[in-house]
């Protein structure tokens, strides 16, 4: 017959799924457009570019972003940075101008 496992044991068990949990989400977020510098989302004109960000949900729970810093990288590229209000977990969202057409 198996030993039974105590509280403490259980709750720690518990601890580190959610933890497992937390950073695969992480790793999947990254994966994502717009969650990296290698893969950014496209946006036809700068100034829509907090617009989308708003509308980004946090991908660990689902919480809205506030934004922060929006800035120009060398590489051409705008860096949004953002805090989830829900979880306050911090992270960069990743645009590249790439106009649809003429005018």
């Amino acid at each position: 017959m198996a030993k039974k496992r105590s509280e403490r044991t259980e709750r720690r068990t518990a601890e580190r799924e959610l933890r497992k949990l937390v950073q695969d989400r992480e790793k999947l977020a990254r994966r994502l457009p717009g969650g990296s510098e290698e893969l950014p989302l496209d946006v036809p004109v700068a100034s829509v570019i907090e617009v989308r960000a708003r509308a980004t949900p946090c991908p660990l729970c689902e919480g809205e972003l506030q934004l922060g810093q929006h800035r120009a990288t060398a590489s051409g590229l705008r860096a949004v940075e953002a805090r989830c209000q829900r979880c306050g977990v911090a992270r960069t969202l990743w645009y590249r101008i790439a106009p649809s057409g003429p005018n």
